[in-house]
């Protein structure tokens, strides 16, 4: 074993000697730096591609070779060249491509470009199937750049000077990774990361993200967060109905004609790309391009998005991408930022032997230590020249990091960061870090922490949240802590609990909670009515929302991912429960107008609850197949699949146990899943069924209870009934069924309406059912989301058994940014 390592150690060190670099500038014929411009090694499977200022940088042993720089829309240049003993430095020109009209025979009134494209759509499923299987080797990196920012952001202050640099044009991003990346189609895809680095964060993980974006596919998904409708290829199927294509002429490379494409949309507000496709003449296939995307588009977040490739032989039937680079572009509130994430291909296998599940649920790993290679490491294995303002990044972000170990250090920044916020006082939250200890205290705004409603008249909700991170990495192991003191101001009722969670697992996330103490619940233990939302129906509407009951309990849970997407669930829940009365009808209404009622539920008792005892146990399966995972070295994260997600749950009430006056026993099944059509739009549903096994001894807190919405404001859209009265329909049947339908269109059909279209708002549609007994509910709704962004307007229609119910609009939050309100108290 010894002689082996000597050996191995030998042949790395020989490599070494007599390996030189060939290093230099690429340029146009101006003296301006080409970026991300390709060296290539002529009949050799390698190369490299120029950083930002055009420079490049080879590792090659004695020998000659032709080396050959190009970059899309330009002349290639290529050189013989013989590699000595010694480094050498090598300067290419590239000089805008002379483009020649004169190989094409133009038909009289036809285009040559829609001749070209029909080719390229013809040969599209030729060249998509090429590489079903593959591996390669993908150096990423990412960059994002400050150009401006405001001082100030919603009265809040815009800080980017974390590493003492006051300038506003700065590396704000910086991170390299390199990863294998391997392909069977149709579905199976794996990275694996023995590489990756971070400025200033040496336990962070680099983006990597080698998969390329092939315009051989119909449908282009670029993510799912820009379009969830993905984005239409210049050569799909039916590109011709979507685009204008406009011959720009040829160019020649190894003597193939190379016929640069003009790609402009037939219409504005469609997902399409503008810019320049190169074809190869009679093969058909794509040699470069450079498509871009902007808001007209129907972009999202970015104003604007670049995606530039260039594919190259692998032999004389198969071309393979060399490198591709995407240049995204956003300004919001003033922040203006930019940036490249450039990918470089190399080692490409396109026949590779797969054994047995080589491909499984992992879809993404980081290897043991993968983000500990040291600097020198990384000067030896990239392949893209490193920027002078990069390497100084590195240096001064690392330090930094180092320095912030220093408790004096920690302490002072936690004196900057911990300045108390008008924005976070009013409305969303204020947290004070301690970076020292890995612990941190969250305030709720004063909106939460006071409200009103007629049962305890003002009330004074105070609570802070303590979070310790247990670990000194990235790991998950962590500690949650909230008291929670409540007080009314009319009914005189002093309330205090304290919940606690201890959040852990090495690879699957676990997780034990447990809270106790006095305090109010609705009797729809999900709290469907938001504290905020009552307190403006009790003020300025006159209506009591929310039916409120007092309660000491303990409650405790234990929650475990297991793998293959399951998770399940065990836990206790006691309560021992008194009922309250309205102390109160204060109002800004006249009194003539107020609708106050009994805090109980009038549609199921004529009078309220009186003292009683409830112990319950509950049990929980979820479990989502074919679920995915990233996994990190200490933990796996689960990223879901394509499949739905079914969730099953169990509760069972025992009578006199711990004096419990309630013997019941229910079950619950649900079906939960977002369906993508891509340009049609977006399916979200939640279907589910259950009922009373048993129900032999029953409370109103303890009926199956739908959750209803009588205020204006939304809440969770795939969870909740808009316009249901809150207890009208709660009941103990033995069996029920429930539905939540809606699709979001993310812009098909508004796109087609002048005028309205500039406003990017987009039409969602949908209903809400359920069934039990001889009862039937409907509820059905149309609106409009995007607006603004984050805003969602819906009407909606119901119906009972078949008869006109209600009508009504509720105002909420779209889908991006969450699903609603969430029904918490």
């Amino acid at each position: 074993m010894k002689i082996v390592f000597q050996l191995i150690i030998f042949a790395l060190i020989t490599a070494t000697t007599f390996s030189q670099t060939v290093s230099g500038f690429v340029r146009d014929d101006k003296g301006n730096p080409m970026p991300n411009a390709s060296v290539l090694i002529k009949d050799k499977k390698g190369g490299t591609v120029c950083n930002v200022e055009g420079k490049y940088f080879l590792n090659l042993s004695p020998g000659k070779y032709t080396l050959i720089a190009q970059h899309v829309g330009y002349k290639r240049d290529m050189r013989n060249i013989t590699v000595e003993d010694k480094d050498m430095q090598l300067d290419f020109v590239l000089s805008v491509v002379d483009f020649t009209m004169e190989e094409v025979i133009v038909r009289s009134g036809e285009n040559p470009a829609n001749e070209i494209i029909k080719n390229a759509i013809r040969m599209r499923p030729v060249y998509q199937k090429q590489l079903d299987k593959f591996i390669c080797e993908v150096y990423t990196k990412g960059q994002m750049r400050l150009r401006d920012y405001p001082k100030k952001v919603f009265g809040q202050k815009v800080d980017f000077n974390e590493d003492g640099d006051t300038s506003k044009n700065k590396i704000i991003y910086l991170s390299e990774t390199i990863s294998t990346y391997s392909v069977r189609k149709p579905n199976d895809r794996k990275i694996e990361v023995y590489s990756s680095r971070v400025s200033g964060s040496s336990n962070s993980y680099g983006l990597a993200a080698p998969q390329f974006y092939s315009m051989y596919d119909n449908n282009v998904q670029i993510g799912t967060s820009l379009n969830p409708r993905g984005f239409i290829s210049p050569i799909s199927s039916n590109a011709t109905n979507y685009y204008k294509y406009k011959y720009a002429g040829a160019f020649f490379e190894d003597g193939k004609q190379i016929n640069k494409i003009l790609v402009t949309p037939k219409r504005k507000y469609e997902p399409l790309f503008s810019g320049y496709i190169n074809i190869v003449e009679n093969e058909w296939r794509i040699h470069s391009l450079r498509l871009e995307l902007k808001k007209a588009n129907q972009m999202e977040f970015l104003d604007s998005l670049v995606l530039e490739q260039l594919y190259v032989p692998y032999n004389d039937s198969l071309w393979v991408l060399h490198n591709q680079v995407i240049y995204p572009y956003i300004k919001i509130l003033g922040i203006d930022v930019y940036g490249s994430f450039v990918n470089v291909y190399s080692k490409f296998d396109p026949n590779p032997d797969f054994k047995k599940n080589y491909f499984d649920n992992t879809v993404l790993k980081y290897n043991d230590s993968s983000n500990r290679k040291t600097p020198s490491y990384w000067d030896d294995a990239r392949p893209l020249k490193l920027l002078d303002e990069e390497t100084m990044d590195y240096r001064k972000k690392d330090s930094i990091e180092q320095l912030s170990k220093n408790p004096a250090y920690l302490d002072s920044m936690d004196r900057i960061n911990n300045k108390m916020k008008v924005m976070g006082i009013l409305l969303t939250g204020q947290t004070i870090n301690k970076e020292k200890k890995n612990a941190s205290y969250y305030f709720r705004p004063i909106t939460d922490q006071i409200n009103y409603n007629i049962v305890e008249g003002l009330t004074l909700n105070l609570s802070c949240t303590y979070t310790k991170k247990l670990d000194s990495t990235i790991g998950r192991r962590s500690i949650r802590i909230t008291p929670t003191i409540r007080y009314g101001f009319t009914n005189r009722h002093f309330n205090a609990w304290l919940s606690a969670s201890y959040i852990f697992g090495k690879k699957y996330v676990t997780s034990i909670n447990l809270s106790g103490g006095k305090r109010v619940f609705q009797f729809n233990n999900a709290s469907p009515i938001g504290a905020r939302s009552n307190t403006f129906a009790a003020l300025l509407g006159g209506k009591n929302l929310m039916k409120l009951y007092e309660a000491w309990y303990l409650r405790g849970s234990y929650v475990k991912g297991i793998g293959e997407g399951f998770t399940w669930s065990a836990g206790f829940e006691y309560q021992s429960r008194s009922p309250l009365d309205n102390t109160t009808d204060y109002s800004f209404v006249k009194d003539e107008k107020k609708e106050f009622t009994p805090n109980y539920p009038t549609e199921l008792s004529n009078e309220n609850i009186m003292p009683h005892q409830a112990f319950t146990l509950n049990f929980g399966l979820t479990w989502q197949p074919g679920a995915r995972y990233i996994e990190l070295p200490d933990q796996k994260i689960n990223i879901g699949s394509k499949w739905p997600t079914m969730i099953l749950g169990y509760s069972r009430t025992f009578d006199e146990v711990f004096g419990s006056d309630v013997n019941y026993s229910k079950w619950r099944f649900a079906i939960t899943d977002i369906v993508r059509f891509k340009l049609a739009g977006q399916f979200n549903y939640r279907v589910g069924m259950g009922g009373f096994i048993h129900n032999e001894k029953m409370q109103i807190p303890d009926y199956q209870h739908f959750n209803g919405n009588i205020s204006h404001i939304a809440t969770e859209y795939l969870n909740s009934f808009q316009i249901l009265p809150i207890y009208e329909f709660s009941n103990i049947s033995k069996f029920y069924v429930l539905a939540h339908i809606e699709h979001h269109f993310n812009g098909f059909l508004t796109n087609k309406i002048p005028g309205f279209r500039k406003l990017n708002w987009y039409l969602v549609s949908g209903l809400n059912t359920f069934h039990y007994e001889k009862t039937d509910y409907l509820e059905y709704f149309v609106g409009l989301e995007n607006i603004l962004k984050n805003l969602r307007i819906d009407y909606y229609w119901s119906r009972k058994d078949a008869k006109k119910f209600d009508n009504n609009f509720r105002v909420g939050f779209s889908k991006k940014f969450g699903v609603g309100r969430r029904n918490d108290d």
